[in-house]
């Protein structure tokens, strides 16, 4: 029979004891995380994503238009309200690498204070989308009943109303000299999408065991909800909603270079393509600069949506 050392080791007779955590001579080696705390799907897809390139490419592209939205001072040294009609339409020359557009103001410091906009009405039109359809769409999907079959119908109605359409209605009606009837318009179209993404989640999510074993220990719907449900159900939503983010900077500037999103002084992306259109011939530098600010940004928060979107889905690995 093994004997019992007082340390609580197990020997056979006739071998040396061994600590408990210490692996005999020629043992593999423990794989790495494989002991300690298991991984989550959070710790997971951030260790997918620092190895992605595309991650890693659109970050630091994103985070560039972050630094430069808040601080574009940094960068640039006119204002880009100050304008000189001596040099409407100039190529790049010293100081001005951008060149002039047709009022004779530098490219180069309204594409950089433009990026403050959009980013600005592209970030809080996604929040406010988050939020306000993660927070229907997730009661609908809890709770079921009348509520979740009103709120289907309901999204259906705005899945219906084009959004340029919608915008050009809406917003040739309510006009504004800031930002904010544009990021309304957008939040007002755009939660029924979250809302759906939301609702799927969550309904897929209070189907598992854990949140029925919460139920049967006698857990309350605020706590199932809050606890179990949630941090299981807002990867796509997170997924969902960084895309967006893009799509509604482009948005913006196409209600901006309509004519029904922001106006003038306000600095603008898609002010400027509007601005710069008519004298695509001869002054293309005043179009292209723009443009091609606006088509990276965007690209930029498609690819990290994509990136974010491959790490939180386990069928992708």
């Amino acid at each position: 029979m093994p004997e019992l050392e007082p340390e609580g080791e197990i020997v056979a007779p006739g071998l040396t004891a061994l600590p408990l955590d210490q692996a005999p001579p020629g043992a593999p080696a423990p794989v790495a995380g494989t002991t300690g705390r298991p991984r989550s799907l959070w710790s997971d897809a951030w260790r997918d994503l620092r190895r992605n390139p595309v991650f890693l490419a659109s970050s630091l592209i994103i985070l560039f238009l972050l630094f430069i939205s808040l601080w574009p001072s940094a960068i640039t040294w006119e204002s880009p309200l100050k304008c000189d009609l001596a040099h409407a339409q100039e190529g790049s020359g010293p100081g001005h690498p951008f060149g002039y557009d047709g009022q004779g103001c530098d490219v180069y410091t309204r594409t950089v204070y433009g990026a403050r906009t959009s980013v600005t009405v592209g970030v809080l039109a996604t929040l406010g989308v988050a939020v306000l359809g993660s927070v229907l769409g997730g009661l609908a999907g809890f709770f079921g009943g009348a509520g979740d079959a009103v709120l289907s119908r309901i999204t259906d109605v705005f899945f219906a109303i084009p959004v340029v359409l919608g915008g050009l209605v809406l917003l040739s009606v309510v006009t504004g000299d800031t930002v904010w009837p544009v990021i309304g318009f957008m939040v007002l179209l755009g939660w029924p999408q979250i809302s759906r993404i939301a609702r799927g989640s969550v309904i897929t999510a209070k189907q598992h065991d854990y949140v029925q074993a919460a139920r049967a220990l006698g857990a309350s719907s605020s706590r199932i909800l809050l606890r179990h449900i949630a941090p299981n159900a807002v990867a796509p939503v997170i997924v969902v909603a960084t895309i967006a983010l893009g799509t509604y900077i482009a948005l913006e500037a196409t209600l901006s270079y309509l004519g029904v999103g922001l106006k003038p002084p306000t600095v603008s992306w898609g002010i400027d393509i509007s601005a710069a259109s008519p004298y695509v011939r001869n002054a293309p530098h005043a179009l292209l600069w723009p443009s091609g600010a606006l088509a990276l940004t965007v690209l930029a928060f498609i690819m990290l949506g994509d990136a974010i979107r491959d790490a939180l889905d386990p069928k992708l690995r």
